[in-house]
């Protein structure tokens, strides 16, 4: 049976520091909480008839290991890696493991405008979509891109 919305929750996965989201330099990132964007996360889920499936860790390897569980139970990833998205190449490998499966990239600050160290991200080179800049409406539009690709597999486009 193919993967839906319907019959799968999307992934949600937030990489280090993102505990402390509305705490941690509100001028960049907001005084959103990490609750405040798995609420959003779960309503734009739930407006295509799905679920998401909210984590977040600040070891890489946790990561790692749940990017190789969404390949048997998600119908996609909407990842924040953090500070992991420049410097890590095990997430980029797990996340190159999960073929066929959207993941979208998302940062809730325009790392473009940030330090010249943030403007690589190794997990774009996978992401099938990044969204920067939009705060944490970036995970809604994340949400919203894998359901618009999951229903575009399954028409065929």
């Amino acid at each position: 049976m193919p993967c839906t919305l319907a019959n799968a929750p999307i992934m949600i996965l937030n990489g280090p520091n993102l505990n402390l989201l509305g705490q941690r330099q509100p001028e960049i990132y907001g005084r959103e909480t990490l609750a405040d964007v798995q609420e959003l996360c779960a309503e734009a889920a739930a407006a295509h008839g799905g679920t998401v499936d909210f984590r977040q860790s600040n070891r890489e390897g946790e990561l790692v290991d749940w990017i190789h569980e969404a390949r048997l139970g998600h119908c996609g990833i909407v990842i924040n890696p953090g500070a992991y998205s420049h410097t890590s190449v095990a997430i980029l490998d797990a996340l190159n493991t999960c073929d066929g499966m959207p993941v979208l990239e998302v940062h809730i600050s325009n790392i473009h405008q940030r330090e010249s160290f943030r403007h690589h991200s190794y997990v774009s080179l996978r992401a099938d979509g990044v969204i920067a800049g939009c705060g944490v409406q970036g995970y809604v539009f994340g949400v919203e891109r894998v359901a618009t690709l999951l229903g575009a597999a399954q028409s065929g486009d």
